[in-house]
């Protein structure tokens, strides 16, 4: 199938080593293609393996814009119609005949066909096309691809292909024992030169999904710049579909066509991107153009320096596009387009400087989205969390508990782990597992064409107007074509999914909030007292509405839509539908269950009727469980401490005495610190018996301490741990325990003459802090027999002076002690 040599279009860098690739594939049966953007992989290695290889040829790429580029550029190089030889298939969308060789596919969709027939019947090599950025779909099907081939279909090949070097990881997974062969074909770019332009005025850094306005100016300005000093058309990088309708307004009047190329478009806007025209064009694009995409014509590029990536907030469920300083690699791959037919440049909106400290490569996604979807694809294979699959990365631990934990909620896996008949039903529907709970459970509820256009409006791929979901859905009804199109296509793809239903004569807003609380039950919001703004979330967050919205004031919402920006405590509601009580108690799952914890200070026990965070109503529990009350206790002391108890100066004094004598001589002298008196004290019956703060307040705490001595030693406390000591002039003096380590007694010099040591004190020598007769320190010693020979002459010689009426003799180790002047 493979174009002669010479064919206009096919003259491109891959095809020197198709051979070397094919025989590779062949061989081992895997392999890895690493070949940069622009030198042919996506277009000449398919068709030079599906003339090598019987059956037909399946390319996986990560994007579906990507997906019907691919399949269109293949069939004008064999001068056939989409469909025919080659063709695609994305969601809702498909293109093939019984004559077709080469199909492309998104990798979500190769994912589903492999969990539907593992086999892949008919299909002879797999392709997997820009593994390098490491989407869930990308790694899920190399995962499957491989399971198949090691026990399945050992004949059926896989080829990996990255626009990166990084192939060492890649050929070590392909390879069954030994590496993969890894193939490199040079690209054949010209000279890009770099511009370091970054704006002249402060921007601020992304937050969140905002981007500072004055960014977009400096892109506009420097677009400008782009189309005066170069010749060809200008491909300007931007993070996302908001920030290219800025950019484009910015641009009105400019000698070009401005055409916008993301994901979310009609087909034929894309394919509007893509052509080139009889006028200059300025192609403002995400990233979907950074590699798996070739945009003719490009000689300059204005890259913004930004990428938009998913973030999952794993503590509060919230998931969340971030805009994120794009990485050195990825800022790579976009210069290059700008090289492809001619020397070219690229505008970078930020300096030298700062490219060197940007990180080398994106994260991986599995590091940071929501892995619901994926760990329901896991079950459903029959490898809960990846077991025994050579997934490039494991799960993380936080977010593969989650959602784990959010599968079994929704019946879709059971304790173990493993799929359920749900499960499976949710996975045919083709929806993130929370939406396809939705549709399943929703349509006998509403209908199943509303269900199905509820469930179309909450996918991504539907651009919304504002956060009043309701009044998007009917605007979308009197619509035509665009957005309007792509929702009609989806909602009707979703209703061939689940069984008949008929409508119901449920309004829209309550079919719609049911529909909504299904998706996301942990969504349902109450609004708080004394405000029009702010709720709280069924799961426990705060979560807040713009100001000036319609959906103010309601007293419960069914948020469809929200995430948290980093340093905001609550979430921002994207978009939601105002719901009764009753349709968030048929949804929420209300529970009535006593309750008994420390809460405001002290312990409260009552029946309490709630959703999940939010109260519904409380009722006082006269008869609590004894053992709620003391788990409760312990929480109170652990939260405010062991100053609940009732610290007399001898419960304060006898507690530095054990500790002192714990730091001394050790176990089985019990340890007092905070953390190990909540451990010792809740086992005893004075404790255990508390239900309250004051039951706390009245307890005995020096008895207390004394039951924690083993009966072995409760005797000899005061032999080792005296609270007071005899000095040489027959004076009890206290002993200060305040540094456990270091027990000080402070006592004047002449009532000491006579002691050649200081006594043991808790297994060491008692620290003697010596006093002058105005009782100011004049030495600090635990060696008195050495503070006699060297320090005593000293003091001696200072302070007799001074204090003439007390005894200052030359010889204090024999001298007579005295509490007395002369």
């Amino acid at each position: 199938m493979l174009p002669p040599p010479g064919t206009p279009g096919t003259d491109l860098p891959v095809r020197a080593v198709l051979p070397a690739l094919v025989e590779a594939l062949t061989g081992a049966g895997s392999a890895v293609l690493v070949a940069p953007p622009g030198t042919g992989k996506t277009t000449l290695v398919p068709l030079a393996l599906a003339a090598e290889l019987p059956g037909r040829v399946l390319v996986a790429e990560p994007r579906r814009v990507a997906t019907r580029a691919a399949a269109r550029r293949m069939a004008a190089l064999l001068g056939e119609p989409v469909g025919a030889a080659v063709g695609y298939s994305v969601r809702g969308d498909s293109r093939r005949s019984e004559h077709t060789r080469v199909e492309v596919v998104t990798t979500g969709l190769l994912v589903r066909r492999l969990q539907a027939d593992p086999d892949l019947p008919g299909v002879s090599a797999v392709v997997l096309d820009e593994c390098h950025e490491r989407h869930l779909d990308t790694d899920l099907a190399l995962a499957f691809g491989l399971d198949v081939r090691a026990h399945l279909r050992p004949d059926l090949r896989l080829l990996a292909m990255s626009a990166t070097a990084q192939a060492g990881r890649l050929a070590e997974l392909l390879g069954a024992g030994t590496p993969a062969p890894v193939v490199a074909a040079t690209g054949r770019l010209y000279a890009v030169d770099p511009v370091w332009c970054p704006p002249d005025a402060p921007v601020a850094p992304p937050h969140g999904s905002r981007v500072d306005p004055r960014l977009l100016d400096a892109v506009a300005a420097t677009t400008r710049r782009a189309l005066a000093e170069t010749a060809g058309d200008v491909l300007v990088f931007l993070p996302g579909a908001a920030e290219i309708v800025g950019v484009a307004g910015r641009l009105s009047g400019v000698d070009a066509d401005v055409r916008p190329l993301h994901g979310r478009l009609p087909a034929a806007d894309q394919d509007a991107a893509l052509t080139p025209g009889p006028r200059r064009r300025v192609v403002l694009a995400t990233d979907v153009a950074e590699s798996s995409l070739t945009v003719p014509g490009v000689r300059a590029v204005v890259d913004a320096g930004l990428a938009r990536v998913p973030r999952f907030d794993v503590a509060r469920g919230l998931g969340a596009l971030a805009t994120v300083r794009v990485s050195r690699s990825s800022a790579v791959q976009r210069a290059g387009r700008a090289g492809r037919e001619g020397p070219g440049r690229v505008y970078r909106l930020w300096s030298a400087a700062e490219h060197d400290r940007l990180p080398a490569h994106p994260e991986p996604e599995i590091a940071v989205a929501d892995l619901t979807g994926l760990a329901l694809e896991l079950a459903c294979w029959g490898a809960p969390d990846g077991a025994g699959l050579a997934l490039p990365d494991p799960l993380p631990a936080a977010a593969s508990a989650a959602a784990r934990e959010t599968l079994r909620e929704l019946g879709a896996v059971d304790g173990a782990g493993r799929v359920t008949a749900r499960g499976r039903a949710l996975t045919a529907v083709g929806a993130p597992p929370r939406l396809a709970r939705a549709l399943v459970d929703g349509a006998p509820l509403v209908g199943r064409r509303r269900a199905a256009e509820v469930v179309a409006l909450l996918s991504a791929d539907v651009p919304t107007r504002s956060d009043d979901l309701v009044a998007d859905w009917r605007s979308l009804r009197r619509a035509g074509g665009g957005p309007a199109g792509r929702w009609r296509e989806e909602a009707a793809r979703l209703a061939r999914a689940v069984p008949p239903a008929p409508d119901t004569d449920l309004p829209d807003d309550v079919a719609a909030g049911l529909v909504v609380a299904l998706a996301h039950p942990g969504w349902l919001a109450r609004r708080r007292p004394g405000s029009e703004r702010t709720y709280l979330l069924a799961a426990g967050t705060g979560a807040e509405l713009a100001p000036g919205t319609a959906l103010g004031g309601a007293p419960w919402l069914a948020v469809a839509a929200a995430d948290r920006q980093p340093g905001r405590r609550d979430a921002r509601v994207r978009q939601a539908v105002v719901v009764d009580e009753a349709t968030a108690r048929e949804v929420g799952g209300v529970t009535d269950e006593p309750e008994v914890t420390w809460r405001d200070g002290d312990v409260r026990a009552s029946r309490v009727e709630r959703i999940g965070a939010v109260v519904l109503a409380e009722r006082p529990l006269p008869d609590p469980d004894p053992a709620a009350l003391a788990a409760a206790v312990a929480e109170g002391l652990r939260r405010e401490g062991l100053s609940l108890l009732r610290w007399t100066p001898a419960a304060v004094a006898l507690r530095e005495r054990l500790a002192a004598a714990h730091a001394g001589l050790g176990p089985p002298w019990p340890a007092v610190d905070d953390d190990a008196l909540r451990t010792a004290l809740a086992d005893l019956p004075a404790l255990s018996a508390a239900r309250g703060r004051a039951d706390l307040a009245r307890i005995d705490v020096a008895a207390a301490l004394r039951a924690l001595l083993p009966w072995s030693l409760a005797g000899r406390l005061d032999e080792l741990v005296p609270e007071r000591v005899q000095v040489p002039t027959g004076s009890r003096l206290r002993v200060d325990y305040t540094d456990p380590a270091v027990p000080t007694l402070s006592v004047r010099v002449q009532e000491v003459f006579g002691w050649a040591a200081a006594p043991v004190v808790a297994g060491r020598p008692l620290r003697l802090q010596l006093l002058s007769p105005a009782s100011r320190v004049v030495a600090t010693t635990a060696d008195l027999a050495g503070f006699w020979g060297t320090g005593y002459p000293a003091v001696r010689s200072e302070l007799r002076g001074r204090y003439p009426r007390h005894a200052w003799p030359e010889d204090p180790a024999t001298a007579a002690p005295t509490r007395r002047a002369r």
